[in-house]
């Protein structure tokens, strides 16, 4: 079992380790072959290429 804590956490202590939580924002990129929306370094799922 672990254990209790000893020590309160502020608020701001909380917010600065939670700072990195956040989810980022997709790169869409253009395929070179049809035009089309696509990842980096994946298939294009309109033509495959």
């Amino acid at each position: 079992m672990g254990g209790v804590p000893v020590k309160h956490h502020s608020k701001g202590k909380v917010g600065r380790r939670r700072s990195h939580h956040a989810l980022k924002k997709e790169r869409l990129f253009v395929c070179k072959n049809c035009g089309g929306p696509k990842l980096a370094h994946r298939l294009c799922p309109q033509c495959g290429k």
